[in-house]
């Protein structure tokens, strides 16, 4: 995993560290459905984060939604974070068809249980 920040050291992987958190604690259905998730980058300096989502949101219908929703939730729920882009793991975890997560814009008002 790649860590960018001003400071390069702990702060970064505080940020990284409750980002994280927030998603294993908030986020469960993700893991308990066979995906996964993995904190890619963290600029604390630019208060972003990337999170790549993977595993068995591949063949998910709702998993454009569940990135939109970390997309909002994160930002609200950790301090320090104000921007964070959810993109879909390549390789063996690759997830969210394309032709899905170009619908995204569809579910603006999609609240989910976390």
């Amino acid at each position: 995993m790649i860590y960018v920040a001003e400071d390069a050291g702990i702060s970064a992987e505080g940020l990284e560290r409750r980002t994280r958190n927030f998603l294993s604690n908030n986020v469960p259905q993700i893991q308990a459905h066979g995906g996964n998730f993995e904190v890619r980058a963290v600029d604390e300096a630019a208060g972003s984060a990337t999170v790549a989502i993977g595993g068995a949101c591949s063949g998910c219908g709702i998993a454009p939604m569940t990135m939109k929703a970390i997309e909002e939730r994160l930002p609200e729920s950790v301090d320090g974070l104000d921007d964070v882009e959810v993109v879909r793991a390549g390789g063996p975890r690759a997830a969210v068809m394309p032709s899905k997560t170009d619908e995204m814009d569809e579910y603006e008002d999609y609240s989910p249980p976390f």
